[in-house]
């Protein structure tokens, strides 16, 4: 701004007739008020198309689901399991897609002495659990034929670090496209 009045003083002091404007404050705040405002609404802009396919995005979210018959079978794992010496540490009921992974990530300690417990639908003809360390690599693999084997699947694991595991279990069946899956993490105290 004093750039620009040096510039018309030095213009009054050339000689010739130069006609000077007298700058008024609201003009100015008006030209600082409009390049705020045009910075503003572009940011704006980027941001919303940045976030945008983030929102168009399908997301598979976990939805809980009720059953009476898997309410039924997990109560009564529950109690067998901790009358032996396990606590629970979290447990879910979901909405699984036949032929569709549903990850589950649990935090395990280094050392600690879990059991797993899957419960699949009755109905469907194969039940499968993968389950992976925090640098992706499967620690462990179970799959059960649902005619043959039941709809459970339960296995002891103990963690060698104290980091975050991810379990996969998966449901197929060929009748139904939505299933209702039971996971309980249980630890070992006594």
């Amino acid at each position: 701004m004093f750039d620009l009045l040096k510039i018309l003083y030095s213009l009054v002091q050339q000689k010739g007739s130069v006609h000077v404007f007298k700058y008024s404050r609201p003009y100015i705040r008006k030209i600082v008020f409009m390049k705020n405002r045009t910075r503003l609404l572009t940011l704006m802009v980027c941001f919303f198309a940045a976030i945008s396919p983030v929102f168009s995005q399908d997301i598979i979210r976990q939805q809980s689901c009720d059953d009476t018959l898997l309410k039924h079978q997990a109560d009564s794992l529950r109690t067998v399991l901790t009358n032996n010496g396990y606590m629970v540490v979290r447990e879910a009921s979901m909405t699984m897609e036949s032929e569709y992974e549903m990850p589950v990530i649990v935090p395990l300690t280094e050392g600690s002495w879990y059991q797993v417990v899957f419960i699949g639908d009755p109905k469907s003809k194969l039940n499968e659990v993968r389950m992976y360390d925090y640098n992706e690599r499967q620690v462990y693999y179970q799959k059960n034929y649902g005619d043959i084997q039941g709809n459970i699947i339960s296995y002891g694991y103990i963690s060698k670090f104290s980091e975050y595991h991810m379990i996969k279990p998966v449901q197929v069946c060929k009748k139904k496209k939505t299933l209702c899956g039971y996971i309980m993490l249980l630890k070992r105290v006594k």
